[in-house]
């Protein structure tokens, strides 16, 4: 069976996207976005594709396109359309795919159903980014006693920053979650930065290989 990866962060702003773009390139998969809110100042899957370097059709294209850069339900609402949930269905591919979702665990698709919900249909492994900075372990501990509260698969934590020691080692000790790596902060953001970063931090067998 070809690889299915969630990637979903504890909050908005943490980097999700570009280790997104990292994943989708060190696995040579296929990346998907199923909800873009805000497309005025470019889009997720043009960042990956760009970031990435995946050609035109290893960025499937997105099942709903907002125009304002909001909570998916309240963008929905805006263009005058509401998700349906029901028609989010994980793409068949002959590669790894890489899916990511918007903000954290609960942001709201529709004003009945949260992504976690979705998530929780798919039933694919889900990578949970986490920045490094201070309120990380309570933001990080919440989302995976939601994620395992719905028997969701946590593949591990990616972690997104400069080095903490002791709040990863804490994180990771807490709940006993596989920290998968650490992403860290990258100036200039290149695509070549990025995948050397990614094989320097991230083991590729750690989002292949089936673990009990």
């Amino acid at each position: 069976m070809t690889v299915q990866i969630v990637v979903t962060g504890t909050d908005t702003g943490i980097g999700k996207t570009v280790f997104a773009a990292g994943l989708a390139g060190l696995l040579d998969g296929v990346y998907w976005k199923p909800v873009q809110a805000g497309i005025d100042e470019g889009t997720d899957s043009e960042t990956v594709s760009r970031l990435a370097g995946l050609s035109a059709e290893r960025v499937l294209p997105e099942a709903w396109r907002l125009t304002e850069p909001l909570s998916p339900h309240r963008a929905a609402e805006l263009d005058g359309v509401e998700i349906d949930t029901r028609a989010l269905v994980l793409p068949a591919t002959d590669r790894p795919l890489v899916v990511e979702g918007a903000g954290g665990l609960m942001v709201p698709v529709n004003r009945r159903a949260l992504y976690i919900d979705v998530f929780a249909r798919w039933r694919a492994p889900v990578v949970l980014c986490a920045r490094t900075g201070l309120g990380t372990i309570n933001h990080t501990l919440l989302s995976i006693e939601a994620l395992r509260a719905r028997s969701i698969p946590l593949l591990g934590i990616a972690f997104i920053g400069d080095e903490m020691t002791d709040t990863q080692r804490t994180i990771a000790e807490m709940v006993k979650v596989r920290v998968l790596g650490r992403l860290p902060r990258l100036d200039p953001l290149t695509s070549e930065a990025l995948a050397v970063a990614m094989r320097s931090s991230f083991h590729v067998s750690d989002f292949t290989e089936v673990r009990p």
